[in-house]
């Protein structure tokens, strides 16, 4: 499979740290920090560290990586290709040990994953044993919702 004919694309680096919502996070971070452990509420290590990653997270100065194809010099990571996303949601009661157990949440990606690909190979009509059919999948755990409730689920591409 060789790569399409067309142009490179130019590439425009991201600015997240011109949003919105880094600048409020950046601006407020330490003193909402500060607040909540004043009122002996502090807020979980894991949110801590995964706010701190937010801001770091594709900011050009921390370094970065670009793909791209020698050939034809276009920037694409995916094919032109259709790609399925597939989301699982865990019930309530499994959020909470979710956010709170990395080693749960990495075996619950890994079932996951493998019985996507199941569903694939069976509505292709492969046999489950076929260790010859592969598929390929880019998962993104999310550990909240739009309104930033607690809603651990994951999202492989």
């Amino acid at each position: 499979m060789g790569c399409p004919a067309a142009l490179p694309e130019t590439y425009f680096p991201r600015r997240p740290e011109k949003s919105v919502l880094y600048e409020t996070v950046a601006g407020h971070l330490e003193t909402f920090l500060a607040r909540q452990r004043e009122r002996d509420r502090p807020i979980p290590r894991f949110v801590e560290r995964e706010l701190r990653k937010f801001l770091e997270c594709g900011v050009a100065a921390g370094g970065f990586l670009r793909v791209h194809c020698d050939a034809c010099g276009l920037d694409r990571v995916f094919p032109e290709e259709p790609v399925r996303q597939w989301v699982l949601s865990v019930p309530y009661p499994l959020r909470y040990r979710l956010a709170n157990d990395a080693s749960l949440v990495t075996a619950v990606a890994r079932i996951f994953q493998r019985a996507v690909f199941a569903s694939i190979r069976r509505r292709a009509g492969m046999r489950s044993l076929n260790r010859r059919a592969r598929s390929g999948a880019v998962l993104f755990i999310q550990r909240f919702s739009d309104a930033l409730n607690l809603d651990p689920h994951f999202h492989p591409r």
